[in-house]
């Protein structure tokens, strides 16, 4: 925590210094990424007036109840600006590269740590979210919080613990969620709109579910071919969706969900026993220790991933 309070105060003197501030965070943003870039943008605006602050990145198209729009902004902005990047333990997703023409970085995430990305990396894999850890920038920094800020933050932290049932919950995730619930957050709309879906959607669901398929030790895996993919459906909506449909089979303690896109099979892999993030990175991945993804080129290379994972269960 002295470490975590001594890089916040730098976090605060770079914020302090920069009148322009663009806010980074990885591409096809989950709740967790979506959330701590529009939470930390409200906090920025609600606590250091006068400050210009821009958002960028492709659309949150798996929140379509989400309240935000993007910025687009001339590459001439990033002079004299500080860029910040959210929820991103490798380079090559953030989802915008412009970021490194900044004249200055910061960096707020909990991944392993893979490599060095901004001048000042705030970076601690113990949070169960990024959320959780610009929270706890804001508690400490005594950072005003509004509906919004916690709001938008609050979120982030349900979606990447699993509703609080991921072992990376912890006490600290629920005394900072308790921070958060100190402003009039509506849980009741906010979980409807995270969860309740069209009926459709249930039965598609189910009609995956029959997909299920397990290797020789019994790592679950679905394999969605790009012509199987629903209309106007996006791979890598697509695999994070339906890797939950392992999660709580009896006996697995691994699974990985393919799903094949333009640019390649997306891969999630998830365990609520292994260390699967060595196996993301190996295929240029990362996340976290039980929770990781990547992308690979091809069927065949998805295989030779889908062989070591078996090898990891065994």
């Amino acid at each position: 925590m002295e470490q975590d309070k001594r890089l916040f105060k730098q976090a605060i003197k770079l914020i302090k210094q920069y009148d322009r501030i663009i806010i980074h965070r990885h591409t096809h943003p989950d709740g967790d990424a979506l959330g701590s870039q529009m939470g930390l943008a409200a906090l920025i605006r609600d606590n250091f007036k006068g400050k210009e602050v821009y958002m960028v990145g492709d659309e949150a198209t798996r929140f379509p109840f989400v309240e935000v729009t993007f910025d687009e902004i001339p590459d001439e902005y990033y002079q004299n600006a500080l860029a910040i990047v959210l929820d991103c333990g490798s380079s090559h997703l953030i989802c915008d590269e412009r970021y490194k023409t900044a004249a200055k970085t910061l960096r707020f995430d909990h991944h392993i740590y893979c490599e060095k990305i901004a001048d000042l990396d705030v970076v601690n894999s113990t949070y169960e979210s990024a959320c959780g850890l610009v929270t706890m920038f804001a508690k400490a920094s005594k950072l005003r919080l509004s509906v919004r800020s916690a709001t938008a933050l609050y979120m982030g932290m349900v979606t990447d613990s699993g509703r609080f049932v991921f072992d990376s919950t912890t006490a600290r995730t629920f005394t900072l969620a308790a921070f958060l619930l100190s402003q009039p957050i509506d849980l009741n709309s906010l979980y409807y709109n995270l969860y309740a879906e069209d009926f459709s959607k249930i039965i598609e669901r189910a009609d995956n579910m029959h997909k299920i398929r397990f290797t020789p030790h019994n790592v679950a895996y679905i394999y969605t071919a790009r012509e199987e993919l629903p209309e106007n459906g996006e791979a890598a909506v697509v695999s994070s969706g339906l890797v939950s449909l392992m999660r709580d089979i009896k006996g697995v303690y691994a699974w990985v969900n393919f799903t094949e896109g333009d640019d390649g099979v997306h891969v999630e892999l998830r365990s609520n026993r292994y260390n699967i993030n060595p196996i993301a990175v190996k295929y240029g991945g990362g996340g976290h220790k039980k929770a990781s993804g990547c992308v690979v080129p091809d069927r065949e290379t998805a295989m030779r991933l889908l062989d070591d994972l078996d090898a990891l269960a065994q």
